[in-house]
């Protein structure tokens, strides 16, 4: 580890770090640019043992203690360390959590590689809330699927915000982009995966139904709020499956759907009618 004092705002070297409030500008800049952020001691620990390489390191002072061992195999990462005004004037914020490191993303997997090694996925269509992919990346850790595979315009599983909220599982799970629907269908029939959409249809499934039944292999789609999913999206759907609500309510905040959904869709003994 490299301890360098941060003396001047405008080194060059922390660029990584800067404008992290400007959504539109941090979402494309860290992709094209190779970089991701992970927040917190707890986060750049499981980034670590993850296998992904650091680029530098920006804390407060009293976090070296606890950060420096996680570092002991990377003796050439430069650390900035700065007071709490300098850090937050740097990336726009007030970093209660004291800590962020900048890390390598790596080489993307390939979702029909991703498709062939997996029994259960879930599918992400134009979710661009940043906060609803790291908490769908968590359910997804916590219950038992095996990766995520998300449309060209979902929004970017290693966004700062993602990572946060997700306490780290989207470092954990592999995902993959998908092409339009017109390539990314058939990755899935060649697979054998049951696309099941999880929507609003009147020829729709109820969700404990399907589960009972289930396929061997299930691919649950998901749409974005509001607008749910594409009419491309459905038109690709084997099934359509529904969570049935009372008191007027005709859906659940997309993250919650998915939990209720993998929860149902956990591996368990199958119906009778469905073995064989």
């Amino acid at each position: 580890m490299i301890r360098i004092d941060i003396t001047g705002l405008d080194d060059p070297a922390l660029r990584d770090y800067t404008q992290l409030t400007d959504v539109k500008l941090r979402s494309a800049r860290e992709p094209a640019e190779g970089l991701f952020l992970a927040e917190s001691a707890k986060v750049i620990d499981r980034a670590l043992r993850a296998g992904f390489r650091p680029r530098s390191l920006l804390l407060l002072e009293q976090w070296l203690p606890e950060i420096e061992p996680l570092l002991a195999g990377f003796p050439e990462v430069p650390v900035y360390v700065g007071s709490s005004a300098q850090l937050e004037e740097i990336t726009g914020f007030h970093m209660h959590r004291g800590a962020l490191a900048s890390m390598h993303r790596g080489t993307e997997r390939d979702a029909a590689t991703l498709l062939a090694a997996s029994r259960r996925v879930v599918v992400l269509e134009d979710i661009t809330d940043h906060t609803n992919v790291g908490a769908i990346f968590r359910s997804v850790a916590g219950l038992g699927a095996d990766a995520v595979l998300l449309s060209p315009r979902c929004a970017d599983p290693l966004y700062r915000r993602s990572v946060r909220v997700s306490m780290g599982a989207v470092l954990q799970i592999p995902w993959a982009r998908l092409p339009e629907w017109d390539e990314a269908k058939p990755l899935f029939t060649e697979a054998g995966f049951t696309l099941a959409a999880l929507a609003l249809s009147d020829t729709s499934v109820e969700l404990a139904e399907f589960a009972a039944h289930r396929p061997e292999r299930v691919a649950l789609m998901l749409g974005s709020e509001g607008p749910g999913l594409t009419r491309a999206a459905l038109a690709r759907a084997d099934e359509i499956v529904t969570i049935p609500m009372d008191r007027g309510v005709d859906s659940l905040n997309v993250a919650t759907a998915a939990a209720l959904a993998l929860w149902a869709l956990r591996d368990v003994p199958l119906a009778p009618a469905a073995r064989g």
